[in-house]
C-alpha cells in the first residue's frame, strides 16, 4: 500500500458489485468504475473533501477541471444553472453516451470540482455497470480517468490496479472499455458550440444536429475549460513516434497501427480497424511500458470520425503535452 499525505493509507477493495462500490462514494470515499470510454475515478461532486482526494490520489494538478457523471437526465439540473438550447439538442441526440456537455455550474457545485471555473462538464455514460453504480450512489459523481496523471488512461480494471492500488478505496471491476478514448467535450455556454476535446462522437456527427459547431482553439493564457487541454496526458514511459521513417533499436521498439510496414519490432499490434486501434491504444502503451520498450511507433490515420480523436491522443503522447 502507498501512503497519501502524511497519515493516510488506503486498502483498495476490488468488487464486482456496483452497489458495494457506491457505498464508498456515499461515505465520502473514492471508487473507480468502468464506462464505455475509459475507467473513471469517482467521488461525490458535492463533497469537497472527497473531491480533494481525487487530486491527491491521481497527483492531478488542481487547475485541471473534472467531469460530473449522472445516471438520470434530471440530475443534470443539480449541476448546471440552466440547460441551454444547444445543450438540450446534444442531450436529446447523444445521452446516454460518450459525450460531455459544458454549462454554467450551479451554486451547489464546489469550486474544487471545476478548478475554479464557473462552468462544469456533465455526461451520462451508457455503460450498464456505470449506470447501476451511479444510480446506487444517489448523487452525481465527478470522475476523471482512473490513472496517475499523465499516464495512459485505463481501459481495464487491471490498469486501474496498476496505477491506483493502495491510493483509492475501491475498484469496481467490469469489462474492458468499449471505446478506449475519453468522451467528446462540447462547450454549450456560448452562441457557437465548441468542441473542447475530440472523442468517438465526431465533429461530423455533432454538425448533423448543430451545423454551426466548430473546434475550440485554446490559448496559452486561457484557463483550460476541459480536461486534456493543457497538462501532460496519455503518455507512456516510452518515446512515442508517429509514422517514424527510421526505426531505431528494433529490439527495444514497438509498433501499433492498421497496416504493417515491414519492419521488425519487439512488440507489434496490427488492428483490423481505426476503431480497434483507438480501443487498444492505451492498453498497448501500458504493455510496452511493462516490456521495457523504449520507442513506440504509431501509424498515422485520417483525422475523420474517431480517427480525429485517436490522432489527438497520439500527438499529445508524442509531444509530452
Amino acid at each position: 500500500m502507498l501512503r497519501l499525505g502524511e497519515n493516510l493509507t488506503v486498502k483498495t477493495v476490488l468488487t464486482d458489485s456496483p452497489e458495494t462500490a457506491a457505498e464508498f462514494i456515499r461515505s465520502g470515499g473514492l471508487a473507480a468504475f468502468p464506462t464505455e470510454t475509459v475507467y473513471g475515478l469517482g467521488a461525490n461532486v458535492f463533497d469537497e473533501t472527497a473531491v480533494a482526494k481525487i487530486f491527491d490520489a491521481k497527483r492531478r494538478p488542481a487547475d485541471n477541471p473534472l467531469i460530473a457523471h449522472v445516471a438520470r437526465r434530471e440530475d443534470i439540473l443539480l449541476l448546471v444553472a440552466q440547460v441551454t438550447e444547444t445543450a438540450q439538442v446534444l442531450i436529446d441526440n447523444f445521452f446516454p453516451g460518450p459525450l460531455t456537455i459544458v454549462g454554467s455550474k450551479s451554486a451547489a457545485v464546489p469550486a474544487m470540482a471545476t478548478a475554479g471555473l464557473d462552468t462544469i462538464g456533465v455526461r451520462m455514460p451508457r455503460n450498464e455497470i456505470a449506470f447501476r453504480f451511479l444510480s446506487a450512489c444517489g448523487t452525481p459523481v465527478v470522475a476523471p480517468s482512473a490513472n496517475l496523471s499523465g499516464r495512459p488512461s485505463p481501459t481495464t480494471w487491471h490498469a486501474v490496479v496498476e496505477d491506483l492500488d493502495g491510493r483509492i478505496d475501491c475498484i469496481l471491476k467490469g469489462d474492458p472499455a468499449e471505446i478506449g478514448l475519453e468522451s467528446t467535450v462540447v462547450d454549450c455556454t456560448g452562441d457557437i458550440p465548441l468542441i473542447l476535446r475530440t472523442g468517438s462522437i465526431s465533429l461530423e456527427q455533432i454538425a448533423a444536429v448543430l451545423p454551426n459547431v466548430r473546434h475550440y482553439e485554446p490559448t496559452e493564457t486561457a484557463a483550460p475549460r476541459s480536461p486534456g487541454l493543457r497538462h501532460r496526458h496519455y503518455s507512456p514511459r516510452a518515446k512515442v513516434v508517429i509514422d517514424g521513417s527510421r526505426i531505431d533499436d528494433a529490439d527495444k521498439s514497438a509498433f501499433i497501427g492498421v497496416n504493417t510496414n515491414g519492419a521488425q519490432f519487439a512488440l507489434i499490434e496490427i488492428c483490423e480497424s481505426v476503431d480497434e486501434y483507438a480501443r487498444e491504444l492505451f492498453g498497448f502503451f501500458r504493455k510496452c511500458d511493462r516490456r521495457g520498450i523504449e520507442t513506440i511507433y504509431c501509424e498515422e490515420v485520417p483525422a475523420t470520425g474517431i480517427g480525429a480523436a485517436l490522432m489527438d491522443r497520439l500527438r499529445r503522447a508524442a509531444s509530452g503535452k
